[in-house]
């Protein structure tokens, strides 16, 4: 089983989620993460989904979003063709003699405090899926009372623009 990150450019109308989504589930396909947002030209926003499958099944999720009438574009996010970062909120359960540990690991991986109430933080993190996943670990002393990820969206690096699949 492989990961790929698509990067679909689609028209910025209403229903285009439910259609690409609707794509997924007519065909028990599964989406790990799913961002969308407008692009700089309002006429059209910006997918990024993450799937898992063998290759035959990332080739057929390909082939039918190229069929949808709304995916202008798909560009396969690779590993150092692309940056690709998630945002993730953290609530971890402090006591005052565990915020500095908290906070020491947090300065590590250049992340932020972004709310203290008197028995919790809530540290925001940005970055790839590995580095995520090791500040995740890390915290594993100490007890995540909630946690909430955006999902992975990325760009193509500027040397890379040239290798989409156009319609």
């Amino acid at each position: 089983m492989r990961t790929k990150v698509l990067s679909l450019l689609v028209d910025n109308t209403s229903g285009v989620l439910s259609r690409v989504s609707g794509m997924f589930s007519r065909r028990g396909y599964n989406i790990d993460s799913l961002t969308v947002g407008v692009t700089q030209d309002p006429k059209y926003s910006r997918m990024t989904v993450v799937v898992t499958g063998d290759d035959k099944i990332l080739s057929q999720i390909k082939n039918q979003l190229n069929k949808l009438e709304d995916v202008v574009q798909i560009t396969e996010l690779k590993d150092g063709e692309s940056v690709c970062r998630e945002l993730v909120l953290i609530k971890v359960k402090a006591s005052p003699e565990e915020r500095q540990q908290i906070i020491s690991v947090a300065n590590v991986y250049r992340a932020n405090i972004v709310d203290v109430s008197p028995d919790s933080l809530m540290v925001e993190i940005t970055g790839n899926t590995s580095k995520i996943h090791a500040f995740i670990n890390l915290l594993d002393g100490f007890e995540i009372q909630e946690l909430v990820r955006t999902g992975i969206t990325g760009l193509t690096r500027g040397l890379y623009d040239d290798k989409t699949d156009n319609k």
